[in-house]
């Protein structure tokens, strides 16, 4: 299991390190998330923190209010990021996940990107607390 958790570590620093960059356009209503830095920094830390729970719960079991702050912070980020997807599948224009670029103009694709980087980050979620709760063999 361990070898699993290290390269799901692995999978999601990658996704963190990705985020680094990705100073999306205006994609939101909400004017707290319209700051592209800051919802690039946000995603940033969610990958990351998610990638050392996976080093942590190869070693011990992860404590509760880590599952309840990242179990909160992925349905909170499909929240914000539900809306276009849905708009995406069922609005007026056809439902796409690789359009050649995302604008303003356009946000659903991102959107959508960004509801399943949560749902993803969701299972990764848990998956450790199902390890959390099987008792370690010795």
């Amino acid at each position: 299991m361990k070898i699993a958790n290290y390269l799901l570590a692995a999978l999601f620093a990658f996704f963190a390190w990705v985020q680094r960059n990705d100073i999306d356009p205006s994609i939101y209503s909400d004017p707290f998330m319209d700051n592209p830095a800051l919802d690039s920094a946000l995603w940033l830390i969610f990958y990351l923190i998610i990638a050392v729970g996976f080093v942590v719960v190869s070693f011990r079991k992860l404590p509760k209010w880590y599952f309840v702050v990242a179990i909160v912070a992925c349905f909170f980020e499909m929240a914000i990021s539900g809306p276009g997807l849905w708009e995406n599948i069922f609005g007026d224009k056809p439902a796409t996940m690789a359009q050649n670029s995302m604008s303003a103009e356009d946000p659903r694709v991102e959107l959508s990107r960004e509801f399943f980087g949560a749902l993803i980050a969701l299972a990764a979620v848990f998956f450790q607390l199902w390890q959390s709760r099987r008792p370690k063999k010795a």
